[in-house]
């Protein structure tokens, strides 16, 4: 761990570039918005709904939802980053090197964004103590009871869809051709917290902004480290991809 943390260090002090815009007044804006919106229009009714949800919509979100769940993400994240990282050490081609750097990398830039993400929504819906659908015939979708400790009243934002947000958007980075595909997926198994009647509307759409700003943010500083990421001349988090010639 202190070797890894010296090659940081080192990384930091050779780095001449600057921390690209992280854009969080223009994030913050629009989510503030989206969330309000959907709280206004959608919260309520959705609500109201849930009791008489179909069964085979509650079915079909139960069986999606727990992709959401970040401890399996951790451990392949984590399993990755070692994988890598034992791979640069023992292989002797240096494309096979580079490749498994990159692994390792990208293991490290996953575990980092899910994890962190991952505390800062629990301290969130914590601190806000909203509750959840569960509760609406009592509290409706405007029920606050912060730091409350029980887990009824952790409704916002979702816990799961931050993780879905940070996975998809960071995915969405390191293979860009993609993102569309991946934009669809996260949007898809978020929804699928409301099927279940775990959240409301504006819960899941605050995690998932939540978790999608902090992988852009997460990549931002990579690129500070020169590790993964390089920011192209519009200011934006882009993989380093090139590979070292075969000798």
């Amino acid at each position: 761990m202190q070797e890894i943390l010296a090659s940081l260090d080192r990384r930091w002090r050779r780095s001449d570039a600057a921390l690209a815009p992280c854009h969080w007044k223009t994030c913050l804006f629009m989510t503030a918005n989206i969330v309000l919106l959907s709280a206004l229009l959608f919260d309520w009714p959705v609500g109201a709904a849930l009791k008489n949800l179909s069964p085979s919509i509650r079915f079909f979100g139960g069986m999606l939802t727990d992709f959401g769940d970040s401890g399996w993400i951790i451990i392949v994240s984590a399993f990755l980053f070692f994988e890598g990282w034992a791979g640069s050490r023992l292989l002797r081609s240096p494309r096979c090197r580079y490749q498994a750097i990159r692994i390792c990398q990208i293991g490290g830039y996953l575990l980092t964004t899910i994890v962190l993400s991952g505390l800062l929504a629990n301290i969130l819906k914590r601190a806000i103590g909203r509750a959840r659908p569960t509760h609406f015939a009592d509290w409706g979708p405007f029920g606050f009871l912060p730091f409350n400790g029980r887990a009824s009243f952790e409704s916002f934002p979702s816990g799961h869809a931050t993780t879905i947000g940070a996975l998809f958007v960071a995915l969405a980075l390191i293979f860009p051709r993609y993102r569309y595909i991946f934009v669809a997926c996260a949007l898809w198994l978020a929804i699928t917290r409301v099927m279940v009647g775990a959240h409301y509307p504006s819960d899941v759409m605050a995690g998932l902004a939540l978790g999608g700003w902090f992988s852009f943010m997460t990549a931002i500083v990579y690129s500070r480290y020169g590790l993964l990421f390089r920011i192209d001349p519009a200011g934006r988090p882009v993989t380093k991809w090139r590979l070292p010639k075969s000798r």
